[in-house]
């Protein structure tokens, strides 16, 4: 019976990684970017054509409800959720913008809500379904300098445990994923001293690449029915 998973923000980083994980494992993929439309149609082509899935493309802020109203409506069937579209942002909160506080939660907050309340109806026919949101170790204990970023991702742990009691005696599991320090663009803006500092206090002695988060999430959606409600650090020890 075919399956189907939508990632969000899959351009790049864990997304694309993850697109490629459950292309192997024979999903049928639903992919989405804010801005990389053309990279992403090309990937979205390559993964259909070797592993001879449906694989579409779509380009749209997910923290915009119209937009993804727009999206579900060429959803007919879902069996997993995977939202990873998420934005940081560093600096002072004294110093930080009306606007970009906004932008922070519009992306990592409201797509979360605006993508389940959605999905959920699909799973709800089935009885079944998996809902797995991207999180950070700073929603579990906050970072300086990051407080939008890390409260954002709180809500998203918060977001988690709640639906996944909501959602239980349905058969379908929420669980949230909070990643340590990944080898993605969100930071590039860090220097090649700061990345080796980071990786000096990480007790695996190195810092991940997106293959391994996504290797995590597939094995979250191997899981047993009874794992849901959970945070999963994926961080080398690291908090």
């Amino acid at each position: 019976m075919s399956r189907h998973a939508l990632i969000t923000g899959a351009s790049r980083g864990i997304g694309r990684e993850t697109a490629a994980a459950l292309a192997a494992d024979g999903y049928n993929l639903y992919l989405t970017c804010i801005r990389s439309g053309e990279a992403l149609f090309e990937y979205a082509a390559m993964l259909s054509e070797k592993y001879h899935i449906s694989c579409v493309p779509f380009v749209g802020d997910m923290g915009n409800a119209d937009d993804v109203e727009t999206l579900f409506r060429q959803i007919p069937d879902l069996d997993v959720l995977i939202n990873n579209a998420g934005i940081s942002y560093v600096g002072l909160l004294s110093e930080m913008s009306l606007s970009d506080w906004r932008k922070v939660m519009s992306t990592n907050v409201d797509a979360v809500f605006y993508t389940a309340r959605l999905a959920v109806p699909l799973m709800l026919r089935r009885h079944s379904g998996k809902i797995i949101n991207i999180s950070s170790v700073w929603g579990n204990v906050g970072a300086s300098m990051e407080v939008a970023y890390s409260a954002s991702k709180g809500a998203v742990n918060s977001f988690t445990k709640a639906l996944a009691k909501e959602l239980a005696p349905s058969g379908i599991q929420v669980n949230a994923l909070a990643c340590g320090v990944i080898d993605t663009d969100m930071n590039r803006h860090l220097t090649a001293e700061d990345m080796e500092l980071l990786r000096q206090e990480i007790p695996c002695d190195y810092i991940a690449k997106p293959t391994e988060a996504a290797q995590m999430i597939l094995n979250l959606l191997r899981a047993p029915a009874y794992l849901t409600g959970q945070v999963i650090t994926l961080d080398g020890g690291w908090t």
